[in-house]
């Protein structure tokens, strides 16, 4: 089994994989364009995903977007887990139903558990560790078809709600290879430097499109603006420093990407429903003693589930 490199460059593409995992405490967060599977098959672990806390436990398959920070801040003993990455273009070439891409695209994590003693999911990541360890192009090709059944096995489960967003019923532009790759470009460009105080212009700049073309492209597979989807993300490191360091709240408004402490709350405050001293005195409730240490941030996350 293998475990996190804590000098791997960050943002460092892993490609298509399927590797046996032995979790270790992540000093620093991991952070790469493709989407990934985790399958535990003992134990259970925690992550730190975005700003938030996430248990997986055993029999429990996982997906998410890993440009969003994610750390494994605790485990349980002996935990073991398949992790699967998928190349971010593949993902979103499937155009598998809204309800289920939107929410990862966003940042959040689909979870599902199989019924106790199944174990075909563990006879399948199996499977795929095998055929990638020396692929060809074809069995490349064969893996990631049966990595598409099973996630659409997965989000055909997904419950249909009578008053679902139209924007998720709404069935997305089809896009071609070559705009995919540009989506990719924007996406990654995003992830890299949402912290710093870009704006929309400079993006499209940076990537080397019209800023027209650029920002209908963006909406068309995110259904978002770039704006909203920078505030997105700007919020959630928001509440990684807020939940993990003593730093002022002006200086995680600045160190967050935002240009004005204001706006900063404004957009804290419309993402969570509280200001940003709101939450980290929600949060501090369970901790005592300063400065923070990464084991009180742990207890505190392992006592509030947000």
């Amino acid at each position: 089994m293998v475990s996190f490199n804590q000098q791997r460059p960050d943002f460092a593409p892993y490609g298509l994989t399927c590797v046996h995992w032995n979790p270790t405490p992540m000093l620093r967060p991991d952070h790469h364009s493709e989407v990934e599977l985790n399958l535990l098959e003992s134990g259970w672990l925690v992550y730190l995903l975005g700003g938030r806390k996430v248990k997986m436990e055993a029999g429990q398959l996982s997906v998410f977007w890993a440009a969003i920070p994610h750390q494994i801040v605790d485990f349980k003993p002996h935990t073991s887990y398949f992790v699967v990455t998928i190349p971010f273009v593949s993902f979103l070439k499937w155009k598998m139903p809204e309800l289920f891409v939107q929410p990862i695209l966003q940042g959040e994590i689909w979870r599902e558990r199989k019924p106790s003693g199944e174990d075909s999911d563990k006879s399948l990541f199996s499977q795929w560790e095998e055929d990638l360890k020396c692929p060809s192009r074809q069995m490349a090709d064969i893996v990631l078809l049966e990595i598409e059944a099973r996630l659409r096995r997965m989000s055909a489960a997904l419950p249909s709600e009578p008053n679902e967003s139209a924007n998720l019923r709404r069935p997305r532009r089809s896009l071609e290879m070559g705009q995919l790759d540009k989506v990719e470009r924007i996406a990654s460009f995003i992830m890299r430097r949402y912290t710093e105080p870009l704006k929309v212009s400079e993006i499209c700049l940076g990537v080397g499109l019209d800023y027209d073309y650029a920002t209908a492209l963006f909406k068309a597979a995110f259904g978002t603006t770039l704006v909203r989807y920078l505030t997105r993300h700007r919020v959630a490191f928001a509440k990684r420093l807020l939940a993990t360091t003593e730093d002022k709240i002006i200086d995680v408004a600045f160190e967050s990407g935002f240009g004005s402490v204001s706006g900063f709350n404004e957009a804290f405050r419309r993402s969570t429903g509280c200001s940003p001293r709101e939450y980290r005195a929600h949060i501090d409730q369970e901790v005592v003693g300063n400065p923070r240490s990464s084991l009180r941030v742990l207890r505190k996350l392992e006592a509030w589930d947000s």
